[in-house]
């Protein structure tokens, strides 16, 4: 027997981003996986990121604190599957305060010369208005990070 259109069920969502970075993988690496790094960086334009905890080895967890200008705080978590230094990183994703389902992220760093293409595929997402609000925020903090890396080539 089908079912009707209003009860079929629709497979998680899937997101890909990528931007080209004026820096090298090893650096954009450590931005992404040292929690003093993290901060300075992490979030869209907008959200800060007053804390990070990273305990970066396979099983290990992390915490990520979104504070709006409104001064809501909100936490992501996970635990890291995959630490491939300095290519790849694959962890969990679910939002500290809500009951929902697990998702993943995975962030590739890939090198071509002084730049580093980083892609995030962020995978298992519950539905299409949460896929278009993390591409927003996967947009925004790919723009960050890219300022973070003019701001320390300026620095250097």
């Amino acid at each position: 027997m089908n079912e009707p259109d209003s009860v079929s069920k629709k497979l998680p969502a899937t997101l890909v981003v990528r931007r080209r970075i004026n820096a090298i993988r090893e650096k954009l690496f450590a931005a992404w996986t040292q929690p003093t790094l993290l901060v300075r960086w992490w979030g869209p334009q907008g959200v800060a990121c007053p804390a990070a905890e990273i305990d970066l080895r396979v099983g290990g967890s992390y915490r990520i604190a979104n504070q709006f200008p409104d001064g809501k705080v909100i936490w992501i978590a996970g635990m890291f599957e995959v630490i491939e230094p300095p290519h790849r990183l694959t962890y969990s994703w679910k939002l500290e305060s809500q009951n929902g389902p697990v998702e993943r992220v995975t962030v590739c760093f890939v090198a071509h010369g002084v730049a580093t293409e980083v892609v995030v595929t962020h995978e298992r997402i519950p539905d299409e208005a949460a896929r278009t609000s993390h591409e927003r925020g996967w947009i925004g903090c790919l723009d960050s990070l890219v300022r973070y890396a003019e701001q320390q080539a300026v620095i250097e």
